[in-house]
């Protein structure tokens, strides 16, 4: 089946790798459980380690509380246990206001606490704080992935493929599915045009034709949009959209009312997310039955049990929403960046900004416990593009809602990076 080319499943490939895999699966909560917090209550002695995770608060639709509310649970929750490694792990939250000087100022604050990482953040400003990163040499690990700086950066170490991976996989998703058309609802915006770059790479070995179909950034309306995008409603006509959160809704809403019967839908996950197919209707809304590529395995896979437990135990009565994509990301983050903690501790080497580059770019891969296929930086792991060097993770899932829940549509990961370098289909 074309959707199943370069699938790997979540146990990993090989047995080495699974092996390395079940090591760390059950590793991380210990480490999770031997950290100290910004407040410092409870911690180890010893010398103290900084960390800092920004997120726009209070903005509307662009507010990500709940990442800077899961870097509190982390640190509460590690805090309680003593420290790690004999150290004390000082998490510091920013509320970077989603503009360009807020995060700076975060970063500022980063820089002026000597942090050794900027970790599982969200901002589209890389341009704006990329800069003073790179001068105090701190990595910025694991972003959500909404600005260039951050899959070309050498201080930038991405945990997934942004939205290229998503889009590419999407089209990978749909032929697999029998489409024959495809048409992208995307923001009609630089980033958009490398979108349907991407996902016009995905389709054109299977012959698929791709429609592109632009929105503006603040469309009040999208019933001509949905109307360009289903078209005469073929039988193996679909319809994918790469739109944020809110638009995502608003096209829901005019494909609902236009009740086309033949035409198929799909979409990126970082617009379909569990709370939009509820809002939607569940079962009995639009999105029933869409075919949905993500980064990591759906919200209800067992590999974010410990997500779960760590807000259930830390963040009692918080509204941070597990299946919100920028939670998991800075989740993964956290992973990485105590597991390469762990690494350097084993080896005598003291935590600083400088020493966790230099493990996180050794090539020596990092598990996830199966939230995504083992991670590196090294310079074989690089995408061989010169707008995305640092897009390492080229992996996606495919995912379907069916009864209102979304749920894997086939297991493990499917390789996209032969589409994201412009290679030929693997056979």
């Amino acid at each position: 089946m074309a959707g199943r080319i370069g699938r790997r499943s979540a146990a990993g490939a090989g047995t080495g790798r699974t092996v390395r895999r079940a090591a760390a699966a059950a590793l991380l909560p210990v480490l999770l459980g031997t950290t100290g917090c910004a407040g410092g209550a409870g911690a180890a002695q010893g010398a103290g380690v900084t960390v800092l995770t920004m997120a726009p608060s209070g903005t509307g639709a662009a507010d990500r509380s709940g990442i800077t509310a899961l870097a509190d649970a982390i640190g509460r929750s590690v805090a309680a246990a003593g420290g790690f490694g004999g150290r004390r792990l000082h998490v510091l939250t920013c509320d970077e206001q989603d503009t360009p000087q807020g995060a700076a100022g975060c970063v500022r604050r980063a820089v002026d606490a000597h942090a050794v990482a900027v970790i599982g953040s969200y901002s589209q400003h890389g341009d704006d704080f990329m800069p003073a990163l790179e001068a105090a040499g701190i990595p910025y690990l694991g972003g959500y992935g909404l600005s260039g700086p951050e899959f070309s950066s050498p201080m930038s170490y991405p945990v997934a493929g942004g939205t290229p991976a998503l889009i590419a996989g999407s089209g990978r998703q749909l032929v697999a599915a029998g489409c024959r058309t495809v048409a992208l609802v995307r923001p009609d915006t630089r980033a958009g045009d490398t979108l349907t770059r991407y996902l016009s790479g995905a389709l054109r070995p299977a012959g698929v034709a791709l429609t592109d179909v632009k929105v503006p950034e603040k469309a009040p309306d999208f019933a001509a949009a949905a109307r360009a995008a289903v078209g005469d409603d073929r039988r193996d006509g679909c319809v994918t959209s790469a739109l944020g959160t809110e638009q995502t809704r608003g096209l829901l809403d005019a494909y609902r009312r236009l009740a086309p019967a033949r035409t198929r839908l799909g979409a990126v996950l970082g617009g379909v997310q569990q709370p939009v197919v509820d809002a939607t209707g569940g079962k009995g809304g639009p999105l029933e039955g869409a075919l949905v590529t993500g980064w990591y395995p759906p919200e209800s896979s067992s590999v974010w049990d410990d997500l779960r437990r760590t807000l259930r135990d830390n963040a009692p009565g918080s509204p941070v929403e597990v299946s919100d994509l920028g939670v998991e990301t800075a989740w993964v983050a956290y992973q990485v960046f105590f597991q390469a903690a762990d690494r350097l501790a084993s080896a005598g080497t003291p935590l600083t900004a400088k020493t966790l580059r230099g493990q996180l770019d050794s090539g020596d891969s990092l598990d996830t416990g199966g939230v995504t296929p083992p991670l590196d930086w090294g310079m074989s792991s690089m995408l061989p593009s010169a707008e995305s060097p640092r897009l390492t993770n080229t992996w996606v899932t495919f995912q379907q809602v069916e009864n209102g829940r979304l749920t894997e549509q086939q297991s493990g990961f499917v390789d996209v990076r032969w589409v994201l370098t412009g290679k030929r289909a693997p056979q």
